[in-house]
C-alpha cells in the first residue's frame, strides 16, 4: 500500500542485501526528454518498477520510495530533504542530473560573457605520473621517520597525540550519528512482502501525485528489508509531519 511517510534513521536500522532499481525522467526509455527537460509521471515510473518486478517469480519483501513534484523546485526540495537523510547512489545521481539539466536551461537565458584575457584561477595540477611520484616521495619520507631512533619522551608524545587523535575521531562518528537522526524526509512509500504477483496488484493501487511531472524513485527487492523498514516512520496525525 502507498502511504505517505517521514523518512529517519533510528536504533532499529540494520545492515542488509537486496536489488535497487531506480527510475527518474533520465533512465533511458523511461522519462519524456524535450527541449524543454526531463518529465516522469508517478504513474509511469511505477509501471516501470512493475515490468522489472513482472519477470521475477517466487516471493520477496519490497520497499519503494518516491518523491515527486508538479514543479522543479517542489521536486528539488523533497529530492534534496531525502538525499540529506538516505543519501544513496540513486536519488544522489537524480539530483546532480536534476540540478545539471536546471543550470543548462539557465545558461541559456543569459547572454554570452565577454571575451577575457585574465588568467584562470589557480588550482592543483595533478596527473597520474605526478600523483604516483607524490606518494611515492610521502611513504619514502614516513619510512625514513619510521626508522629513526625516538627518545622516550617522543614516544609518549606520539603515543599522546595518537590517543587524542582517536577520542576526536569517536567523538566525530558518534556526533555525526546524532546529527543524521536528527534529520528526516518525507517521502511516499510501498511496502510488501510475500508472493510477488499479488505485490504487482498491490503495487498499481493508489498511485499517489498522477498529475506530478517530476519522479524519482528507489526499489528495493530482497529476501528480508527489515532493516531499511526501520527509517519508515508513520507521520503523525496531530502534527502532520
Amino acid at each position: 500500500m502507498w502511504r505517505e511517510v517521514r523518512i529517519a534513521f533510528s536504533d532499529s536500522v540494520a545492515a542488509l542485501n537486496c536489488s535497487v532499481i531506480p527510475v527518474h525522467p533520465w533512465v533511458y526509455g523511461v522519462g519524456q526528454q524535450t527541449e524543454n527537460g526531463a518529465y516522469l509521471s508517478p504513474v509511469n515510473a511505477v509501471n516501470y518498477l512493475v515490468e522489472k518486478l513482472a519477470g521475477t517469480g517466487g516471493a520477496a519483501d519490497i520497499v519503494i520510495m518516491m518523491v515527486s513534484g508538479q514543479t522543479h523546485d517542489s521536486f528539488m526540495a523533497s529530492l534534496n530533504k531525502l538525499v540529506d537523510v538516505f543519501p544513496s547512489p540513486a536519488f544522489t545521481q537524480v539530483r546532480r542530473l536534476a540540478q545539471s539539466a536546471a543550470q543548462l536551461a539557465a545558461e541559456k537565458m543569459q547572454i554570452p560573457a565577454k571575451y577575457s584575457q585574465s588568467l584562470p584561477a589557480a588550482i592543483p595540477l595533478s596527473v597520474p605520473a605526478s600523483r604516483t611520484a607524490l606518494a611515492a616521495a610521502a611513504v619514502k619520507k614516513a619510512q625514513q621517520e619510521a626508522a629513526a631512533v625516538a627518545d622516550l619522551a617522543g614516544i609518549k608524545k606520539l603515543m599522546g597525540e595518537f590517543t587524542q587523535q582517536r577520542e576526536n575521531l569517536i567523538s566525530g562518528i558518534a556526533s555525526g550519528l546524532t546529527d543524521l537522526q536528527g534529520k528526516s524526509a518525507r517521502a511516499w512509500v510501498f511496502t510488501a512482502s510475500g508472493d510477488l504477483p499479488s505485490t504487482l496488484l498491490e503495487l498499481v493501487k493508489g498511485i499517489p501525485l498522477q498529475s506530478s511531472v517530476y519522479t524519482a524513485a528507489m526499489m528495493l527487492v530482497g529476501d528480508n528489508l527489515d532493516g531499511i523498514k526501520g527509517m519508515i516512520h508513520d507521520l503523525e496525525p496531530d502534527t502532520g509531519a
